[in-house]
């Protein structure tokens, strides 16, 4: 073949290359980058119960948080929800709106490090950090009387606590390194001329999915560190934390875990399986 077709050949799929890359940075600024406090509050307009938004300073950095009482009710428990990698606060947004949930907790979410407005891009550097950052905000609270329900990397983060809480929420959680599936799509970031183009929350997750290798090694001990009684909601077509990882959990629980298995259920439960999923909460 002769060397000014080849040429041609590589500057077209070159050029295809980096329409594909513009078309996905287009959509992910406008589906995936962070919203703004009046986005948010925007949100829930019309809604009965509304959101109150604040700030904490978590070393430095600072951490939105959504509340949905202007004060904590002091006899109703606390449900606190940590979003995955990429993620936010508005990944629970359904949980937030609805009413039961509010009649029933205090409805607390935050962005964490590096997904809201105000951090895009920047993660905190391990999930002791993290852990960190979740004891922080819930400080002033009864932990007791607190379930923490975390999703994908927010499970990772909720499992890792050693804290007393009155139970734990595994959505999908990632706690086995080497049972991480590592994309093609992390090439882009891992890429000096790519990165540049992915929008801030993208260059988190992916910051984030390449450390899951070392830092999840299987560390059964970090694991069963709390005795909170803990539920694992998993799906068995979940491609990108794989099922294995609750049945490793259940493994090494053994009673203090109730496995609920999805038999079609992928890493969207969050949002799919919202009615099981509430139903769950709200159940002593």
């Amino acid at each position: 073949m002769k060397r000014s077709l080849w040429r041609k050949i590589l500057r077209i799929a070159g050029l295809s290359l980096l329409l594909v890359l513009i078309v996905f940075a287009v959509v992910a600024y406008r589906f995936i980058s962070p919203k703004s406090d009046q986005q948010i509050l925007e949100s829930f307009e019309g809604e009965k119960h509304q959101p109150h938004i604040q700030l904490i300073d978590f070393n430095g950095k600072p951490v939105r948080v959504i509340q949905m009482q202007p004060e904590l009710d002091t006899i109703l428990p606390c449900l606190v929800f940590v979003h995955g990698s990429p993620g936010s606060s508005m990944d629970f947004k359904r949980y937030l709106k609805d009413e039961d949930l509010n009649a029933r907790f205090n409805l607390i979410a935050y962005d964490r490090v590096g997904y809201s407005d105000r951090n895009p891009g920047t993660p905190l550097k391990s999930v002791e950090e993290e852990v960190e950052l979740l004891h922080a905000l819930l400080r002033e609270y009864d932990l007791r009387k607190t379930t923490v329900v975390g999703y994908s990397y927010g499970g990772t983060v909720v499992m890792a606590s050693p804290a007393q809480f009155q139970r734990k929420v595994a959505l999908a959680a990632a706690v086995k390194g080497e049972l991480e599936p590592l994309f093609w799509g992390l090439k882009l970031y891992q890429w000096s001329l790519t990165r540049p183009l992915l929008p801030g929350v993208i260059r988190a997750a992916s910051e984030e999915k390449l450390r899951h290798i070392e830092e999840l090694r299987g560390d059964d001990d970090l694991w069963k560190a709390s005795s909170a009684q803990v539920l694992a909601v998993h799906g068995k077509k979940d491609f990108i934390v794989p099922y294995q990882n609750s049945e490793y959990l259940a493994e090494i629980l053994g009673n203090k875990l109730d496995l609920v298995t999805l038999e079609e259920g992928d890493h969207a439960l969050v949002w799919t399986e919202f009615e099981l999923i509430k139903k769950l909460l709200l159940e002593k």
